[in-house]
């Protein structure tokens, strides 16, 4: 049971938010319980107009005038699961367990959720810790991060009160984030009126599955497989050697995860089912020999499905395909001073439904002008298509402060707590930081966390032992600053 893990405070607090259904977009149940949270510690707990949570607690004795802290997390978690998984995340609670290691917690098929309800326990366990010392504090949880930090966008300037901000989102102990890239969303809508499926046909569902995924900041740069553009490599050559005509097409879920899974249902002469049945064994077996060290379970298989009365306009289906196959995936440019990404796309979702095909994109830079660069890269790519293409959720990136007060601090902590120097770091992932600090200019701010791995996937799993030593890192801050 993860309750008895120490801290078992931070562990109980966790298990209550796994008990919470609190996808991005259904935060009203768990902002309501943060409230309640704090007011049964006799603590000032709100709500403001769009559905953040703020938390005030009293400075220790002979604190009250140093500058207030915020400790700052997001309430929502990404939904992804196994294709096999029966859940939803609207409705059921996380099953949560202890590897059998005794190192990691993880999901039962599903994403954990630590990403970034550990942080957000962590400051519920400062709020509940009588022996913490501290200044004046305020825990702060914005909702629906995940999909476009709006909690964040729509956060009014004078409502925090605190001076220095520790953001809790970060992903690897052991690391200061003091900068970080911003994004931009694509949206490319195809628009087209089916038309009859040929005599003689008949349809086949092509399912490719098994791929990693993964958080499109933090793991972009790992060379996994993207499920939607491996697809569509095949339908590519399936369209032009075998006849294949595409009905429907669908894959990936949310703009920030690197998507999985992806199927389409096409059409096919009768005839030439054998073939087509020997190619689609061909091509599984040349991406496992190609991802060999970076994925361990791709598949690609074809099932015999009732024939469809229509499909895609051939026309539309080969523009969509060639858009598809242009489109950036991945890191496009590393940055100069650093061995971390600076520019890449994540082609992360297309759904087919009422003759209307959507594709999504996210965009990330800490250059903004390369951050355009590679949008109108894609425009492009759409746009000759024939597609309509919309940009939308626009934040900006994160700009470093190297002479932060709080960070000298910081690491001077870290370095008595522990006796090793601490990694100070910009990351590719998008935080809230460079977006609240538009509404407080002058915040100091630093963002850290245990360390999460494969975080926006069914593998997410948080690490015991550096939850345990992030905290102690935590509460040392508290007391230095």
């Amino acid at each position: 049971m993860i309750t008895n893990i120490e801290p078992k405070k931070i562990w109980e607090c966790f298990y209550a938010l796994t008990r919470i259904p609190r996808p991005s977009g259904h935060t009203k149940e768990v902002a309501d319980y943060l409230v309640n949270y704090g007011k049964s510690l006799g603590l000032d707990a709100q709500k403001d107009q769009i559905g953040n949570v703020l938390i005030r607690k009293p400075a220790s004795p002979g604190m009250e005038n140093h500058p207030g802290v915020i400790l700052q997390g997001h309430m929502d978690m990404v939904p992804q699961k196994n294709s096999d998984k029966d859940f939803d995340f609207t409705k059921d609670a996380i099953q949560a367990y202890i590897e059998d290691n005794g190192e990691w917690v993880t999901a039962d098929g599903t994403t954990l959720g630590a990403d970034n309800g550990i942080g957000v326990a962590m400051a519920m366990a400062i709020l509940a810790d009588k022996n913490a010392v501290h200044p004046p504090l305020e825990a702060f949880f914005t909702m629906d991060e995940e999909t476009g930090m709006y909690g964040a966008f729509d956060l009014k300037g004078g409502w925090l009160q605190g001076k220095i901000l520790l953001n809790l989102d970060s992903e690897t102990e052991g690391e200061l984030i003091i900068g970080c890239a911003g994004g931009v969303d694509t949206t490319a809508v195809f628009d087209y009126q089916p038309v009859e499926v040929e005599d003689g046909d008949i349809a086949l569902r092509i399912d490719l599955k098994g791929c990693k995924g993964g958080h499109s900041g933090c793991d972009i740069h790992l060379q996994r497989a993207n499920a939607i553009k491996l697809l569509f490599r095949f339908l590519k050559q399936a369209v032009s050697e075998y006849e294949a005509r595409l009905v429907c097409v669908d894959g990936g879920n949310l703009r920030n995860a690197i998507p999985r899974e992806a199927s389409a249902i096409i059409t096919i002469p009768a005839e030439g089912r054998d073939e087509f049945e020997r190619f689609v064994e061909d091509t599984e077996s040349q991406f496992v020999i190609e991802y060999d060290g970076v994925e361990d379970a791709i598949s690609l298989t074809m099932e015999e499905v009732k024939c469809p009365a229509e499909q895609m306009p051939e026309d539309v289906q080969d523009f969509l395909i060639h858009a598809i196959t242009l489109c950036p995936h991945g890191v496009y440019r590393m940055m100069d001073e650093m061995p971390v990404v600076e520019t890449s796309n994540n082609l992360s979702a297309i759904h087919t439904e009422d003759g209307k095909i959507t594709v999504l994109c996210l965009t990330r830079s800490s250059v903004e002008s390369r951050k355009e660069e590679l949008k109108q890269i894609i425009h492009s790519a759409f746009a000759l298509a024939g597609a309509d293409v919309q940009f939308t959720g626009a934040y900006p990136g994160w700009k470093p402060n190297f002479h932060s007060h709080i960070l000298e601090v910081m690491k001077d902590v870290y370095k008595k707590e522990f006796n090793e120097d601490i990694k100070v770091l910009t990351i590719h992932a998008g935080l809230e930081c460079g977006i609240i600090g538009r509404n407080y200019p002058g915040m100091d701010m630093i963002s850290f966390g245990p360390t999460i791995v494969h975080p926006h996937s069914p593998d997410e799993h948080v690490n015991i032992a550096t939850v345990q030593k992030t905290y102690r890192y935590l509460t040392a801050i508290l007391k230095a600053l």
